[in-house]
């Protein structure tokens, strides 16, 4: 019965609970005061006899008095329950991933391949994402929309694990996959409008240098983050012969600067990801510098619940007058 309340309206109203066990003391004193007694030689030929019911239950009356007292105090101090909820207001940004699947991604200084890394940081990218529309551009010697903004992530990542090398004429346009990315973001209403380009290489194809996409994509705003992977140095290479295949080093050229350069003009960041892990923690840095901010509105709603306790006690009073009136009634 009492476990819904959260609060009282009046709480300083409970103390009068505390009129119970004083009148409860008076009432046994009373009892006791008003009991007479009576001297007799022997109890044998009445001992046995039983004292009737109304004997027994005469305190009946006093305690349903005590129990409607203590249901109205509670009713006077007016129980509440509460509901309490909060209005989210979420708005979702755009990021669109731009990975290079150039025929070098398949260098294995990264497990198991720089492409099959690269796929699976963004996957677990994608699945951290809330309400964010998400799209995937490709590109090598070309650029192609894999997947365009979307909320669907079950889409966006069975479409995104079914990207492979040799898809697209080998090579490295950044520009043309730049360019591409803000072909599909420049009409969004978004108010944060990000992308990830995620390369291996110098740009060495596409009639769009990457600087001037970049600042293309400032005038749309567009944050680009742009990532270089690949080790320092050398890294092994496959490479298909009569006897299977035999891995060769391969030097690892990354444009370093221009990366830089194109992240700068958009107010973005550049990143190295020399290994998978280092890869994953690229990722999760972006994802914490790129969260929706939330707006929270806190409310609570309140229930009386007061009509049953009072209906309670004023039920028992009535049972008390009645039983008092006509069960238990005193002859003087």
């Amino acid at each position: 019965m009492f476990e819904h309340i959260t609060q009282f309206a009046h709480p300083w109203l409970l103390w009068l609970l505390l009129l119970i066990p004083l009148l409860s003391a008076w009432y046994i004193w009373k009892q006791k005061r008003l009991t007479a007694s009576l001297r007799h030689s022997s109890f044998s030929g009445i001992d046995h006899l039983s004292s009737g019911w109304r004997v027994r239950l005469r305190h009946l009356p006093f305690a349903l008095r005590m129990i409607a007292l203590a249901l109205l105090i509670i009713a006077f101090a007016r129980p509440q329950s509460s509901a309490r909820g909060e209005r989210v207001f979420r708005e979702g940004i755009d990021i669109t991933i731009v990975v290079d699947i150039s025929g070098s991604m398949l260098a294995e200084d990264l497990r198991p391949n720089r492409l099959e890394a690269a796929k699976n940081v963004a996957e677990e990218f994608i699945e951290a994402r809330l309400n964010d529309r998400i799209g995937l551009v490709i590109f090598a010697g070309e650029s192609f929309t894999q997947c365009p903004l979307t909320t669907d992530y079950a889409v966006l990542i069975d479409l995104l694990k079914k990207v492979e090398t040799g898809y697209l004429q080998d090579g490295t346009a950044i520009g043309e996959g730049i360019a591409n990315a803000v072909n599909r973001m420049k009409s969004s209403s978004s108010k944060s409008k990000v992308m990830i380009l995620l390369t291996d290489g110098v740009n060495n194809m596409g009639s769009i240098d990457p600087a001037t996409a970049a600042e293309i994509a400032e005038t749309f705003g567009i944050r680009i983050y742009t990532i270089g992977v690949g080790t320092r140095g050398m890294a092994p290479y496959p490479v298909q012969t009569p006897f299977g295949i035999q891995y060769q080093p391969m030097p690892v050229e990354i444009d370093e600067e221009m990366l830089t350069q194109v992240a700068g003009i958009t107010d973005g960041q550049y990143f190295r990801a020399t290994s998978n892990k280092k890869l994953k923690d690229i990722y999760e840095e972006i994802d914490n510098l790129e969260r929706t901010k939330i707006e929270v509105t806190e409310f609570h709603r309140y229930t009386e619940l007061f009509y049953s306790y009072l209906m309670l006690g004023l039920a028992l009073l009535v049972a008390e007058l009645l039983l008092s009136a006509f069960v238990f009634r005193k002859i003087p």
